[in-house]
This record gives C-alpha cells, structure tokens and sequence, in this order.
C-alpha cells in the first residue's frame, strides 16, 4: 500500500498545528518548515478544514489551528478519510475499471482486507501521540521565535531528546 502525497502533507500540517498548540501557525511558515509547496499546502488545508480537522482564520493575523485537541484526532481516521477516495487497485474503481477477473478474483478480497488492517492499525493512534514527548520532532516543527520557554542546550538538550 502507498500512501498518497495529499494525505502524507495532512499528516505533516497537523503535527505541524499540534507542535503549535496555542498560536495560529500560517501557510507559508508550514510550507517552509515541511518542504511543500504552497498550492499544494492550501488544497489539503482546505479539505482538512472542510472534514473537521483544522480551523482556518482569514486577515492580516490569520492562520490555521487544530479544531479538536490533538488527542481527539485519530490517524486511521485521517488516513481512512483522505485514502478512501483513492482506489487501491483499478477493481476498486467504480469508474475506468476493466478488470474481466472482477467478481471473481480473490485478490481483490486480500487486498481489501490488507486496507482494513492497515487502517485498523492506525485507528488507536491519536496525533497527540505522534507529538507529544517527540523533541526532535518539535525541533523541527517549532519556530524558534514562537517559543515562549527558551530551548535547552548543551547537556540539557541531549537529555531532553531521551
């Protein structure tokens, strides 16, 4: 299984937003802090925001946030929801599907079946346990000048990456 682009973007936008509990975080600071384009990045902020994920804020101070805390999102139900438009195999198409073998193939059943672990897998998962005690994650994610607690250093640092 291969995970679209879209849906690996959403999953960085949110840890991005989670990273950045507090303040509004914009596009262009997620576009540069996780290596996306902007156009891209504003397509899958739109759909994130249309499914509940994020809230937008439009104006000169505006930005995006979570909508729901960061331990209430579960990862199988981002992925379930970004993924599931895309057909895994041209079977699963209910357009553009010329597979004579269709109702027949047993595959077809194995690799619906593959998806659904693959899901299931992921459900317990919350985006707070992707974040939450991973410093160097939020080294990467936190801009220096939004920090309000100065970082550690020297021994302090390596201790706090444990």
């Amino acid at each position: 299984m291969r995970v679209t682009k879209r849906t690996n973007i959403a999953i960085r936008v949110l840890m991005h937003c989670a990273a950045n509990t507090g303040r509004l975080v914009t596009k262009s600071e997620i576009a540069k802090c996780c290596n996306a384009s902007e156009n891209h990045l504003a397509q899958v902020i739109n759909q994130l925001a249309q499914l509940g994920f994020l809230s937008t804020h439009r104006g000169r101070n505006g930005g995006l946030e979570l909508a729901r805390p960061a331990d209430q999102i579960r990862i199988g139900e981002v992925f379930r929801t970004l993924e599931s438009p895309v057909p895994l195999a041209e079977c699963f198409a209910d357009a553009d599907n010329t597979c004579p073998l269709t109702e027949a193939c047993r595959l077809r059943l194995a690799l619906s079946e593959a998806a659904n672990a693959f899901y299931a897998t992921l459900d317990p998962i919350t985006l707070d346990a992707l974040v939450c005690g991973n410093a160097a994650l939020i080294n990467i994610l936190v801009p220096v000048q939004a920090c309000s607690i100065p970082r550690p250093t020297g021994a302090l640092a390596a201790v706090a990456q444990v």
